[in-house]
């Protein structure tokens, strides 16, 4: 795929369902560090949308959190809850293209993947109380990851014709991000690899809705010992940034694999993150899916 043709433009999109943990602080460190080094802009989402897990006062907390660690984001920050109109439009298009089809299977019945296509032979109009799948092909669609490597799926065969707009009305991530990335004319996302399964699913999207894929770079997540992932509500990292923000970067940057001078540990977080900038290197990220950090 082409990368957009109007520079570099990278972006932490985070859901504010609690605060920042390490491995969402290894995903905004990794994006600001390609962004900069490669002279580029990095923008901030917060991806609000789903709101049954935003988490009162969490957009503030991860806003403050970037801060204290020095990572300043350019523009101002987005809210995909003030982007339903978007999510509607793209929608739309697909519906009119007859893409869409309205789904009252059980969750249960269909929780492992793939799909089925039990509802396929149901049409629009929907019903709000459905939730809507779109049609796939067995055409092999995927991403060649900067760190990675080559990723593909034939979304009919394993993972089916998935979601897009959920029984409860709230549009899907997939459709979302997708919509925001195009919107925000983002070229290069840097996140973590637990995402690289349903990117895919993107691409497909971007495919359907003319929209160009950016270039991606998937780097390890942090599990505990028992390989579950850090999540928000068991790994929040709020006091430790307040208080030490250049150890916390420092330890990050160890865990992404990056060259770091054992003097920088002393330093401010400004000095410590322009030695990271300059001396990024992508190749020195591990080649795995996953970070033991316990």
């Amino acid at each position: 795929m082409q990368t957009p043709d109007f520079g570099y433009i990278g972006r932490f999109a985070p859901t504010p369902s609690g605060p920042l943990h390490i491995g969402s602080i290894m995903a905004a460190l990794a994006s600001y560090l390609d962004a900069k080094k490669n002279k580029g802009k990095w923008l901030v989402r917060i991806e609000d949308l789903d709101l049954p897990r935003v988490k009162s006062g969490a957009s503030d907390s991860i806003l403050n959190a970037l801060d204290k660690l020095g990572l300043h984001w350019d523009g101002e920050v987005v809210y995909q809850s003030n982007r339903i109109d978007a999510y509607s439009e793209a929608f739309s298009k697909l519906m009119d293209n007859q893409l869409l089809y309205h789904c009252n299977c059980p969750r249960k019945r269909v929780k492992n993947a793939p799909y089925p296509g039990t509802c396929r032979h149901r049409s629009i109009p929907i019903s709000r109380q459905h939730a809507i799948r779109i049609i796939t092909d067995d055409k092999s669609v995927g991403i060649t990851d900067r760190r990675q490597g080559a990723y593909f799926q034939s979304l009919e065969n394993e993972v089916g014709d998935f979601i897009i707009r959920r029984a409860d009305g709230y549009y899907a991530y997939h459709l979302a991000t997708v919509v925001d990335d195009a919107w925000q004319r983002i070229s290069h996302i840097v996140r973590g690899a637990d995402l690289l399964e349903s990117t895919p699913r993107q691409v497909y999207l971007q495919q359907l809705l003319n929209i160009k894929t950016p270039e991606y770079l998937h780097i390890p997540i942090a599990v505990d010992k028992k390989g579950i992932k850090i999540s928000k509500s068991t790994g929040g990292h709020d006091a430790l940034i307040l208080e030490k923000p250049t150890q916390v970067l420092f330890n990050s940057l160890n865990l992404l694999g990056q060259t770091v001078d054992e003097k920088m540990a002393g330093a401010t977080t400004e000095e410590l993150l322009a030695f990271a900038v300059t001396n990024w290197e992508i190749s020195a990220i591990p080649v795995r899916q996953s970070i033991n950090i316990t």
